[in-house]
């Protein structure tokens, strides 16, 4: 069974870090695409940052210079690395990859 399952979500006070971590069972990530995706309450699901299977990185605006996007393919892990945390990140965070979706990880950032 194909299979994304995040984890390294968690509450943080602003300023502060994560890792996320999303892991593949049932397939390699070496080829593809992955993506991290988050959605606060009430909103929709955006884009945070994506990676190619060459390295190559994208982020969203609202994020850039403080995630880092990362990948394992020994390990079938993609990671996001989050920094100087604000309010506005909280929300649940999903792995993609093509049709597949991980079942997210809450990270709220609150003092």
């Amino acid at each position: 069974q194909v299979q994304l399952v995040e984890s390294g979500g968690g509450l943080v006070q602003p300023g502060g870090s994560l890792r996320l971590s999303c892991a593949a069972s049932g397939m390699g990530f070496e080829r593809y695409i992955v993506a991290w995706y988050r959605q606060a309450p009430g909103k929709q699901r955006e884009l945070v940052a994506f990676i190619s299977s060459a390295g190559n990185t994208n982020y969203a605006d609202s994020v850039k210079g403080r995630f880092t996007i990362s990948r394992d393919d020994a390990k079938n892990t993609v990671y996001l690395q989050m920094n100087s945390l604000k309010p506005e990140d909280t929300a649940v965070y999903y792995c993609n990859k093509g049709v597949i979706w991980g079942q997210g990880t809450q990270v709220t950032v609150s003092s």
